[in-house]
């Protein structure tokens, strides 16, 4: 395959000029890309179908997916606060991908699996859009994965300060999940790097109600949770807030990977610790906090697999990272596609930071979801 890909970036105050400006850097209209990404910071979230109508008529790209976002991601460069857009063409086999229709319910879900299972011919992955307030979203995520011939979703949920989490799909829309399905023959391969790391060991839940944890290794759930945390933050658990979380080890990950929740509350009076994610007895649970060189850390290894495993460099690329990072987490401006760009190459990249990361068949917090055109 060619590397027909190419990106832009721009931001100003007003959206036309910035789309035409990402127009003139996209260069010379490329007669064989038929797929384009945007990404607009949540300033433009009211002009979202404007921006896309007018790059659709510049490039002649036919169809558009993309989302809003507190920031969005360009290579070695991120917009915060600002109007700006992220945009990608890229030049793929024409059947090798088709736009995923709105998905707000779960009967969406198994309607869409039904004509799949009509085609005999069920699409190897997703790459999705999610709405954050949808509550079937969790279920969404899984239903929709189980249709995919890999078992595969990518993306990340909208985010928005003024709660306007629109998405893009050929057409506008948000209440729940939208994006495109695409065969092996795209070449589009993932991985995940976390943002938190491990303070105490695993641990089984003995006893748990619902998204409350009673009891862990038999012993209460708070003692626990207080021997793990250490001396210091036990005095005044008040100060975990933001910084401890629970993790939810994955079954049957090869590389110990976990799903990190919200530690939302506890309770002294009866030993109690509240997570944002139902439990039941018998699951492992550990506990972790945010650590920037830890997730930089991790962020290194995942790359350097993909250093070795790539067969050469990175067609284009999209990159899916938590709010809770980028400056966050690290303090500086945009460390992670600086270190994107030093250990890939400057490859066409973009992307934003989302209220939540999808990969695999779970929706994923403090996590980077980095996707790569082959």
């Amino acid at each position: 395959m060619s590397a027909a890909f190419h990106c832009a970036h721009a931001s100003g105050d007003d959206w036309r000029d910035i789309a035409e400006r990402c127009v003139v850097q996209l260069g010379v209209v490329w007669p064989k890309a038929n797929l384009g990404f945007v990404y607009v910071t949540d300033l433009l979230a009211g002009q979202f179908g404007d921006i896309v109508a007018l790059l659709r008529e510049r490039t002649g790209v036919a169809h558009w997916t993309g989302t809003v976002g507190v920031a969005v991601v360009a290579p070695a460069h991120e917009y915060y606060d600002e109007p700006a857009m992220a945009v990608m063409i890229g030049a793929l086999p024409p059947d090798s991908f088709c736009m995923l229709p709105p998905l707000g319910q779960l009967a969406d879900v198994v309607d869409l699996g039904a004509r799949y299972l009509a085609d005999g011919n069920p699409p190897y992955l997703a790459l999705v859009h999610g709405d954050p307030t949808n509550p079937q979203l969790v279920g969404l995520v899984e239903e929709l994965a189980a249709r995919m011939s890999s078992g595969f979703l990518l993306g990340g949920l909208s985010s928005a300060r003024n709660d306007n989490h629109v998405q893009f799909a050929d057409d506008l829309t948000q209440g729940g999940l939208s994006g495109v399905c695409f065969t092996q023959e795209a070449g589009l391969i993932s991985r995940i790097t976390q943002g938190c790391s491990p303070i105490g060991p695993r641990h089984r839940i003995s006893e748990a109600t619902r998204n409350v944890l009673v009891r862990l290794d038999g012993r209460s759930a708070l003692t626990v949770f207080k021997d793990d945390i250490g001396e210091i933050l036990a005095r005044d658990i008040t100060r975990v807030g933001g910084y401890i979380f629970a993790a939810l080890p994955v079954v049957g990950s090869d590389t110990g990977d976990y799903l990190v929740r919200h530690v939302v509350g506890v309770d002294p009076d009866h030993d109690l610790v509240a997570i944002g994610e139902r439990v039941q007895t018998g699951e492992e649970i550990m506990f972790c906090r945010r650590d920037a060189q830890t997730a930089l850390d991790d962020m290194v290894a995942m790359l350097e697999r993909l250093v070795e495993e790539l067969p050469g460099s990175p067609r284009g690329g999209l990159y899916y990272s938590c709010l809770g990072r980028g400056i966050n987490l690290f303090g500086e401006e945009a460390v992670e596609l600086k270190l994107i760009r030093d250990m890939l190459g400057d490859i066409p990249l973009v992307g934003f930071y989302c209220n939540g990361e999808i990969h695999h068949n779970r929706l994923y917090g403090y996590t980077g979801v980095l996707c790569l055109f082959c």
